[in-house]
């Protein structure tokens, strides 16, 4: 978590708060999640700085300004937020970033565990790193046919390759154990054995899956909240992830876990998953 829907839901919240403002003043209050940039080097470039636009790649939340972009990427923990009054002392506790907007508002990014990463890159810096990443899932062009080739050649278990952030973005363990359950495929199962059918089938769960969460704010189990501070609901409409040992939605069969596959949490029926 965050996961695409999260962060999409994210963006779409800040975009009309934060576009045409500038940015006034910066705080950072831990240098330890910056990549490629020092703390003088941003806390110099950010003031003055005019907001653009605001969108999203993959897990990232993009903040264009005039001259880079400062690229969001909230990890387990991490919460971009606008407000638009001073912080509590309870919120500022885990205030990371802090900047001051020329509307008076705080675009701050908070987070507990302090594993997310803060990018500020140039136009190019930004396009060789993201040329790294997989397709957009919700992509219509990436189509259920290139999904089916792109992911269908690995000999890797299909949930790790679905959630191979080079293979295709934004689908981490959450949504993938759901898509999985919903197209009564294996998680374990190496992708190049999964029948060329059952892929494309994937294909229209991941993308039914994403839309849905992002119709529903996205899933808070703990820590995710909105750009508002709001928590998402499509947790309510979980039917796997986190169901260990729970009676399964379809046959009445008792979910089972495992940590064979990546290393996380894996939940599936071992009877409509064959």
């Amino acid at each position: 978590m965050p996961e695409l829907p999260e962060v999409e839901t994210i963006v779409r919240g800040l975009r009309p708060r934060l576009v045409g403002r500038r940015i006034i003043a910066a705080t950072l209050s831990h240098d330890d999640l910056l990549d490629g940039v020092s703390k003088r080097t941003l806390l110099r470039q950010l003031p003055g700085r005019v907001i653009t636009a605001v969108d999203r790649r993959a897990k990232h939340a993009l903040i264009h300004t005039d001259t880079r972009i400062l690229a969001v990427q909230p990890g387990m923990t991490g919460a971009l937020l606008y407000f638009d009054r001073e912080l509590t002392a309870a919120e500022s506790k885990y205030a990371v970033l802090q900047c001051r907007l020329s509307d008076h508002g705080l675009l701050v990014y908070r987070d507990v565990r302090r594993i997310g990463t803060l990018r500020w890159l140039d136009a190019s810096g930004w396009q060789a790193y993201q040329a790294r990443l997989g397709p957009e899932p919700l992509d219509p062009d990436f189509t259920a046919e290139l999904f089916a080739d792109r992911l269908g050649r690995s000999a890797s278990p299909i949930k790790k390759v679905l959630m191979n952030q080079r293979m295709v973005v934004g689908v981490g363990n959450i949504y993938a154990t759901e898509a999985l359950f919903a197209a009564g495929i294996d998680p374990s199962k190496p992708a190049r054995l999964v029948p060329h059918k059952q892929l494309l089938n994937l294909h229209g769960q991941v993308r039914r899956i994403l839309q849905a969460a992002i119709a529903s704010e996205g899933t808070t189990f703990r820590d995710y909240v909105t750009g508002a501070g709001q928590p998402g609901s499509f947790q309510l409409e979980i039917v796997v992830y986190s169901r260990e040992g729970q009676p399964c939605v379809v046959c009445g069969t008792r979910l089972v876990s495992t940590h064979a596959i990546d290393a996380r949490s894996t939940v599936f029926c071992w009877r409509c998953q064959t």
